[in-house]
């Protein structure tokens, strides 16, 4: 006997026959014709070699095979009904869910913070795992589902698998010392290229923008040291006279840190559009979505790094 020469339809009618007992009432209770409940009977006994119903004054009883048959075919109408045609759900107070989102260089700073608050009131059993990735490896991470979401400046996430929403534009600013010998609440432009520069170089792409801006206008400026760690500039910073641009997410908290002061640019450099990314294998995901309106709802128009004024 092989499965494959069933139709889901048969064991639709099957089961309203058992509970019916007849077929006029399995008619009226499928909404089709009596032909059509008594064409599908006739199939169905063909398949299982077995009457499957006989009929008994005004009623027709199962056989043995029948009666065998009401309980599996019952169970497998009900898998189908909760497993595969049951619309998804996601319930963010039960959630155990632990979403796995990529942040940009500046991500976890303008991002995470008001992101975990929102999910203690609103999904307490929810969790977030952060990964780093160089842009190479993102995409694939992404399509394999190692990756939900990604936060932040992501230039390379622009193929047709990808869905994008622009959250807000994020300024630059320069940071020095407080008590720099040279530079006040401004900067000039001679003074900001004359001057020696700490330049953090990581596998966010924010820096490009910065330095596309400077070959753009055929400005060179004095790199005294360049390093890929975060950590070590607001030290490095507040003990010297050199200065450095960064995303004004990353100025603010150095600033916190080591008592800097942040200026603003003393050239227009265009802002960092930070988005939210998403492959098309989860646009429909339950969870997913409901992190994505949370984030719009945080985060779309409203930078929170603009609470601090420069200065």
């Amino acid at each position: 006997m092989d499965y494959r020469a069933l139709d889901l339809n048969l064991l639709v009618v099957l089961d309203a026959l058992l509970e019916e007992r007849g077929v006029n009432a399995t008619a009226r209770r499928l909404k089709v014709s009596q032909p059509n409940v008594s064409f599908a009977l006739s199939k169905l006994r063909t398949f299982f070699n077995d009457e499957l119903l006989v009929r008994q004054g005004n009623r027709m009883q199962p056989t043995p095979t029948g009666e065998r048959l009401r309980d599996p075919v019952r169970r497998i109408l009900a898998t189908v009904d909760t497993e595969l045609l049951r619309t998804p759900s996601f319930d963010p107070a039960r959630s155990e869910r632990r979403f796995a989102i990529t942040t940009s260089d500046i991500g976890e700073l303008v991002f995470i913070p008001k992101l975990m608050q929102a999910l203690a009131q609103r999904a307490p059993g929810a969790t977030i795992r952060c990964y780093s990735m160089r842009p190479e490896d993102l995409e694939r991470a992404m399509a394999e589902g190692i990756v939900d979401l990604a936060l932040g400046y992501f230039p390379d996430l622009d193929g047709a698998a990808f869905y994008k929403q622009k959250l807000f534009e994020h300024p630059f600013v320069c940071l020095v010392r407080a008590g720099h010998p040279t530079v006040g609440s401004t900067i000039t432009l001679d003074q900001f290229l004359n001057l020696g520069h700490v330049v953090v170089s990581q596998e966010g792409r924010s820096q490009e923008l910065f330095e596309r801006t400077l070959s753009q206008q055929g400005l060179s400026r004095h790199i005294q040291l360049q390093s890929p760690h975060f950590v070590s500039t607001p030290l490095l910073i507040a003990k010297s006279d050199l200065i450095t641009t960064v995303p004004k997410a990353v100025g603010t908290t150095y600033a916190e840190l080591a008592g800097l002061r942040q200026i603003p640019p003393p050239l227009a450099i265009p802002p960092i559009e930070l988005q939210q990314f998403w492959h098309r294998r989860v646009h429909h995901d339950p969870a997913i979505l409901w992190l994505r309106a949370l984030i719009s709802e945080l985060f779309l128009g409203r930078d929170p790094s603009s609470e601090s004024e420069i200065g």
